[in-house]
């Protein structure tokens, strides 16, 4: 038996099921780093001394990483809309690129945290870096899942796609929903944390 509405939208909500399931799923996100940054709120007007994001964090490799982020969300859509026009090789292609690019962000990232590291830049050290390493943290799981997610359609999709062209395209949308709320997340992440 097919599972209805994998394809056509339901009549209730005129969504299809894995594009209404994301959407719930991401208003669950919203609620959980919704949280994390009203802590940091919280936290930040409490304390009586609060350091300058840019004073203590590397405002340059950030930007370098909103680029990618912004540039990654260009790629998704781009991957998407290949499928649309019924070109799974330059579909790859694009795919290929956010992944790219998800992974370029989790270098820098990792190159930061290195460096946070090794001068004692730690959570226990400070509620600055306590909340900066959760946050940011909490981000780059969200986006380790998305470059994997990503990396299977690229090396596996092509059964589902030509056996379910439709459905692989708007799994690949839904992929994008989810990769456009990660790169969201940084947006709102940047400014605040490294910013003020």
């Amino acid at each position: 038996m097919d599972i209805p509405y994998t394809v056509k939208p339901r009549p209730d909500t005129g969504l299809y099921n894995g594009k209404l399931g994301m959407w719930l799923f991401l208003a669950s996100e919203v609620m959980l780093f919704g949280g994390m940054f009203s802590a940091y709120v919280f936290l930040r007007t409490g304390a009586p001394d609060w350091p300058r994001g840019a004073d203590v964090l590397n405002v340059p490799l950030a930007t370098l990483n909103t680029v990618l982020l912004i540039t990654s969300s260009m790629t998704m859509v781009m991957s998407w809309l290949a499928l649309k026009l019924n070109d799974f090789g330059r579909f790859r292609r694009f795919i290929g690129f956010t992944i790219l690019l998800g992974i370029g962000f989790l270098a820098i990232k990792s190159y930061e945290y290195y460096d946070k590291i090794q001068h004692d830049h730690l959570p226990s050290t400070s509620v600055f870096y306590a909340i900066y390493f959760a946050l940011t943290g909490l981000h780059i799981a969200h986006l380790v899942g998305g470059v994997l997610v990503c990396t299977w359609h690229a090396l596996f999709g092509k059964k589902l796609w030509l056996a379910q062209p439709e459905r692989f395209t708007n799994r690949i949308e839904v992929t994008g929903l989810y990769w456009h709320f990660v790169d969201l997340v940084w947006i709102v992440m940047f400014p605040t944390l490294y910013l003020t």
